[in-house]
């Protein structure tokens, strides 16, 4: 029985999606919601059922590490690159890093102040913030917080990135567009006719997927899967060889530079189902990380101040992102994309990626993903330091 469950958790997370995205076709208000806000909502449900099979756990463990590392190379191969894109990655790193350091200084002045450890926990969000866990986990070790502690930070922090998703993907994102003064060009001139400095997000109204269900479409899969394969094995392999705490920024690091040298093989570049395979994994990815969200274990009144410390830092470093941004000249996509990378981790740039429908922003959010996981234990420890002199 314990096989049988395993098998059909898997297979329950592998098709749902499928299911999400026809319903979104068929319905426009589920079309509007999107289908990465629907597999959060679903998965959410499914992962706090109270006849959840114990077979789920490791099932959520291993299947984000294998779902975004083949996602990402098959997202890139079909985008154009460009040295002209360094200067924007300078500035949306620099703006990212500011807005956090901000507002976790004013987070713990209003609240984290109160709270045990708040200066450590400060130093851990920094690093969370603008890396990922494995940052937040490394300067748990740094600080010697308890697990207890640490268990808490990140129930908090899924509760935050929920409600940080549901903002971006309910208004956030064409919120931003409008105040940036940004139109959706796409849908108005061809690529060639819209101003360079817009971006012209891509708009597909034909379901892709139809094309894998044809003899062309599985050949083109097959190379899709193989190629991907051996980015990942080449950069796994490198990254076995460099001390443990680094195998995750040089993974992420190498999958990222392997990729964008493959969209410049022509033979790669051209298969053109390469990014919508991708997407699909990361579908699966939403609904599988929204399923690890379990509210039983929450704190919520015993930990009110931490709550509300870890909130502005993610609100209100979103807001000076924004502000920074704009006076910099950095366009709307790239100022959104940039904070996912900084405040949830490159793996999940490509979830967003999808709802802003512009592939062309992958590139700016991985890039400023990863020099958030080179630098996060760094800003956190001086960070921490900081907080404990206020």
């Amino acid at each position: 029985m314990a096989i049988l469950n395993y098998y059909l958790i898997i297979v329950i997370f592998l098709l749902t999606p499928a299911g999400v995205i026809w319903l979104c076709r068929r319905f426009p208000l589920l079309d509007k919601i999107g289908p990465i806000m629907i597999l959060y909502a679903v998965g959410m449900i499914f992962g706090n059922m109270p006849f959840a099979p114990e077979e789920i756990a490791p099932i959520q463990e291993i299947m984000p590490n294998v779902l975004i590392p083949l996602a990402i190379p098959m997202m890139l191969f079909g985008c154009s690159f460009s040295s002209k894109d360094a200067p924007l990655q300078l500035r949306v790193v620099s703006s990212g890093f500011i807005s956090v350091v901000v507002a976790v200084v004013v987070g713990y002045l209003l609240f984290g102040c109160k709270v045990k450890e708040g200066a450590e926990i400060g130093g851990i969000i920094t690093g969370m913030y603008t890396g990922g866990t494995l940052n937040a986990a490394a300067l748990q070790a740094i600080f010697r917080i308890n697990s207890e502690q640490f268990i808490l930070i990140n129930s908090y922090d899924i509760i935050i990135s929920f409600l940080y998703f549901v903002f971006l993907f309910g208004i956030g994102i064409r919120l931003f567009r409008w105040l940036y003064g940004e139109k959706r060009f796409a849908e108005k001139m061809t690529q060639s006719e819209a101003p360079a400095t817009e971006v012209q997000p891509t708009v597909i109204k034909e379901n892709p997927y139809k094309k894998l269900c044809t003899k062309a479409g599985a050949i083109q899969l097959g190379k899709i899967l193989l190629t991907t394969l051996a980015i990942v094995a080449i950069s796994a392999g490198v990254a076995l060889l460099l001390p443990e705490q680094w195998f995750m920024v040089v993974f992420i690091l190498l999958l990222t530079t392997l990729g964008v040298l493959s969209s410049f093989i022509r033979p790669v570049r051209e298969l053109d189902v390469a990014y919508d395979v991708g997407m699909y994994l990361i579908y699966v990815f939403s609904m599988v990380i929204a399923s690890m969200a379990d509210f039983s274990n929450l704190d919520l009144r015993g930990g009110v101040y931490q709550l509300a410390f870890m909130t502005i830092a993610v609100f209100l470093s979103l807001a000076i992102h924004a502000i920074l941004c704009r006076l910099m000249k950095v366009d709307a996509d790239s100022m959104v994309i940039s904070s996912v990378a900084f405040i949830n981790s490159p793996p999940f740039v490509p979830m967003v990626v999808a709802a802003m429908n512009n592939k062309r922003s992958l590139v700016t959010g991985l890039g400023a993903g990863i020099v958030g996981y080179a630098l996060g234990n760094h800003l956190g420890v001086l960070v921490a330091e900081l907080l404990s002199r206020l």
